[in-house]
Parts: C-alpha cells; sequence; structure tokens
C-alpha cells in the first residue's frame, strides 16, 4: 500500500512542523500552507489523501475550507487540529464534512491514530472531547 499523502494548513508554523515530525515516519506530508486559499489553489494538483487543517486561521476559516474542498470535489478525509474542545465547535466540524478532529493539547497521543482511523473510513475525536456523535 502507498504512502497516505498529507497536507498540513495551520497559520501557526510551530504547530506546523511539530505535526509534519510527528507524521514523517508513516504519511508523505507532501505540502504546508499557513492559509487555506493556498490549499484550495493547490490540493488538485497535489492530490492529497489526508488532509490536516486548523480551524481558526485567517482570512478563512478551517470550516469554511472544509465545506469548499466538497464542493470543488475533494472526497478525502479532512481531520482538525485545533485548539477548540467546545462541542459547537465539533458539531460545525462534522458538519462541514470532517472525519476527524483533534485537539492541539493531545496532537502527540491523538494525531497519528486519527488519521490511521480516517483513512480507514472511521470517525475520530481526541478522547477528551464528548463523543455523543
Amino acid at each position: 500500500m502507498p504512502v497516505p499523502r498529507v497536507i498540513l494548513v495551520d497559520d501557526n508554523p510551530e504547530f506546523m512542523e511539530r505535526a509534519r515530525t510527528l507524521l514523517v515516519q508513516d504519511f508523505n506530508v507532501i505540502a504546508s500552507f499557513e492559509d487555506g486559499y493556498s490549499l484550495l489553489n493547490a490540493w488538485s494538483t497535489l492530490k492529497p489523501d489526508i488532509v490536516v487543517s486548523d480551524i481558526s486561521m485567517p482570512p478563512i476559516s478551517g470550516l469554511d475550507l472544509a465545506r469548499t474542498l466538497g464542493e470543488q470535489g475533494y472526497s478525502g478525509p479532512i481531520v482538525f487540529l485545533t485548539i477548540h474542545n467546545e462541542q459547537d465547535f465539533v458539531s460545525a466540524a462534522m458538519a462541514a464534512g470532517a472525519s476527524g478532529y483533534v485537539l492541539k493539547s493531545h496532537m502527540t497521543s491523538d494525531l497519528l491514530p486519527a488519521l490511521n482511523a480516517v483513512l480507514s473510513g472511521k470517525k475520530f475525536l481526541s478522547t477528551s472531547i464528548s463523543h455523543s456523535h
């Protein structure tokens, strides 16, 4: 099986580098972007298997990014990597098309399991989030 191709999107370069470091052994991080518009312009050429995105970033939120990706024909999983653990954000993310939701505070323990889960067609929520979905 080929190594899954991942794109990272986060306006915080430090978190993006930490995520890349966690993923590099098991995944091919093919690109990283600091804003959603850059991803929207490149995803169809790069053909990622998974998109990992922050929610709160300018000028387009991760939620809007996920909806727009779906409208543009992206059908792969989207995993949000975010600081927001409020149920409203989780619900909005799932409604926008997310397959996974990982809290940045749990990135070390949850990011790899999240990507593996969504690749096998499952949903994933960080363990400290209510599993009421």
